[in-house]
């Protein structure tokens, strides 16, 4: 909903500011991002949210992988993002169980994550529900002089 997508990028912020869990080196606004926004409609792509104590605790969305190629429509890409007072509490968890459970009503049949190779903790949460990893681009991403890679994790929703 429209009246939740300054919480979803204040969350996304907050992540770029902490480093090492999103490749992104600067702030965005709901403005910048409008169009991925209202690309999740509920109906192919959404973007699940958790709450606690009346406010956004986290988001997971399910977005299109590689948009215009109709022979990836049910492949997605997932993220997921927690606002720093409620890290380490489950939020991950829950969004993630929540978001492997509603994939197949989405038509999807597999999910990929594209994660900075030192976030660990992605790593652990993803290995944790079955996802292996499917490829490394190592020294993609430059912070400034400090280089990491990125991992591809992936899942196919038909096997256990």
């Amino acid at each position: 909903m429209p009246s939740d997508w300054q919480a979803i990028m204040d969350i996304y912020n907050q992540a770029v500011d902490d480093g090492g869990c999103t490749a992104s080196t600067e702030h965005i606004s709901v403005e910048d991002r409008k169009d991925w926004l209202k690309l999740h409609n509920g109906v192919n792509y959404v973007i699940f949210l958790a709450e606690s104590c009346n406010r956004i605790a986290g988001w997971c969305s399910l977005s299109p992988y590689r948009p215009g190629r109709k022979a990836l429509r049910k492949t997605a890409e997932i993220s997921y993002y927690i606002d720093r007072n409620f890290r380490g509490q489950g939020v991950g968890k829950q969004l993630m169980a929540h978001a492997l459970e509603k994939s197949p009503e989405h038509g999807l049949f597999n999910l990929i994550a594209v994660l900075l190779d030192v976030n660990a903790i992605s790593v652990k949460l993803l290995e944790k529900f079955g996802f292996s990893r499917w490829g490394h681009f190592p020294g993609t991403v430059d912070f400034d002089g400090i280089v990491c890679g990125q991992f591809i994790y992936g899942k196919n929703l038909h096997q256990p």
